[in-house]
């Protein structure tokens, strides 16, 4: 058997779609069930549980993920957060605005999950199960980390501003 398609290795393989057509695969089947259950359930009870579920998924993650590191402090999450993996380069366009040992602000101008939530009328829905997690990711990496954020793409503002605050 050739060793590129056996079950080990064929789920690695480069499926050579563009960031696009991945996040079309992902979200805009997702979408219209999230939609449809908001519909049969009440909508603002089943929106604060998506923003709920989200928050705390995404906590217990970024706790877990920051227990893996040497140190969980302003300087090692703005390390991460100063260079985007290959996939953040490819679905957000952002600039830091911002880099001190109290703050770090990064301008998001450009978001492939926004264009994606907004095209399918989903917008709040994206917010909570997308944007608000952000909040969770700062407090998990470490709880002296706050996230200031008026503005988002989300939302139609035309960027996105997160701004991180050492507390610490």
């Amino acid at each position: 058997m050739d060793t590129e398609t056996t079950p080990e290795n064929k789920f690695r393989e480069s499926s050579n779609m563009t960031f696009e057509e991945v996040f079309d695969f992902a979200y805009k089947g997702l979408i219209p069930v999230l939609q449809g259950l908001a519909k049969e359930l009440d909508e603002d009870r089943f929106i604060e549980a998506l923003k709920d579920v989200v928050f705390e998924s995404a906590l217990k993650a970024e706790q877990d993920a920051a227990r893996q590191l040497p140190s969980n402090d302003f300087a090692a999450y703005t390390t991460l957060a100063r260079e985007p993996s290959h996939f953040g380069k490819h679905i957000l366009s952002r600039e830091i605005v911002e880099d001190t040992s109290e703050a770090f602000e990064v301008k998001i101008t450009e978001c492939l999950w926004a264009k994606t939530f907004r095209e399918m009328g989903a917008a709040e829905m994206g917010y909570m199960l997308i944007c608000h997690r952000d909040y969770a990711h700062c407090q998990g990496f470490n709880p002296k980390i706050t996230l200031i954020r008026s503005k988002t793409l989300m939302q139609g503002d035309d960027f996105c501003n997160h701004r991180y605050i050492w507390e610490g």
